[in-house]
């Protein structure tokens, strides 16, 4: 079947795609996003998109198809041991810090756009090498708007691809190989917990975002400049102090926000807590 959107269908959309899940598809890309959408189109049986914009927009059920849309549209690219200065510098200088003024007490992280599991599998890696499983409670939440991807970290299985990073000591302390590819160790695996989040609902990041470090790398160079400041201020009014947020190295929120201040921790750059809550005009 041969699907035609008019310009306007196009549009009204994309706008309802990054409403409701911040994934932004430019004029440039919009074609990216009905190819994305085509099967599910297809397997509703509709002759339009514009049919399919309105079961998402007005059915009462349209919750359930929101998951589809979130799995159809996720970027899932990703691997192991990726942007390690930034997660060194959270081991080996702020995670001492945070001990030293909460002795005893379990300390939180959050991975909250985890994809497919790497970054918070990577994160507890690092941990375990530096022997801190063995001397605080530590609490690594996983979170991912799609449950496709969320489904495949659980399982624990993972290509040849996503380990090309890691270093062959890593590889063979923590992977055990198998006919479909590489599986983590379980008892790794355990100090995650995973659960499903839409960034752009506050009141599910509000569930999440009360930890002293946050991580969400790479996902912002999807969202608009208006999405990236609201996430961030749910982030900041919730997050824990003094607080850390780990963004990407090719993200910056230094013209959308001023809830966070850029330090240099270690060998990476990292954003902190500010006492100001007042954001940045757009």
């Amino acid at each position: 079947m041969d699907l035609l959107a008019p310009n306007c269908t196009e549009t009204i959309l994309r706008d309802l795609v990054q409403e409701r899940t911040g994934m932004v598809f430019n004029d440039d890309k919009g074609h990216l996003l009905l190819d994305k959408l085509t099967p599910l189109v297809i397997d509703r049986g509709f002759q339009s998109f514009l049919d399919y914009y309105y079961l998402l927009k007005y059915d009462d059920k349209a919750d359930d198809e929101w998951r589809r849309v979130l799995d159809a549209i996720a970027v899932q690219e990703t691997f192991f041991w990726r942007e390690m200065d930034q997660i060194r510098a959270l081991v080996d200088i702020l995670v001492p810090q945070w001990v030293e003024r909460h002795k005893g007490e379990p300390l939180q992280i959050w991975s909250s756009a985890c994809a497919s599991g790497e970054e918070p599998l990577t994160i507890a890696m690092a941990l375990s090498e530096a022997g801190w499983f063995t001397k605080i409670p530590i609490e690594i939440q996983a979170t991912d708007g799609s449950e496709a991807a969320l489904k495949k970290a659980k399982c624990g299985l993972f290509r040849e691809r996503a380990l090309r990073n890691l270093p062959l000591a890593m590889r063979n302390k923590y992977f055990k190989q198998e006919s479909e590819g590489w599986r983590i160790d379980p008892e790794l695996q355990s100090r995650v917990k995973w659960d499903t989040v839409n960034l752009v609902n506050r009141s599910q990041v509000s569930m999440y975002a009360t930890v002293p470090f946050i991580f969400c790398r790479n996902v912002f160079i999807y969202f608009s400049s208006e999405t990236i400041r609201r996430v961030v201020r749910t982030f900041a009014d919730y997050i824990q102090r003094p607080a850390y947020l780990f963004v990407g190295v090719s993200e910056s929120l230094l013209k959308i926000s001023n809830d966070f201040e850029l330090l240099n921790i270690g060998d990476a750059f990292v954003y902190r807590r500010t006492a100001n809550r007042e954001s940045l005009s757009i």
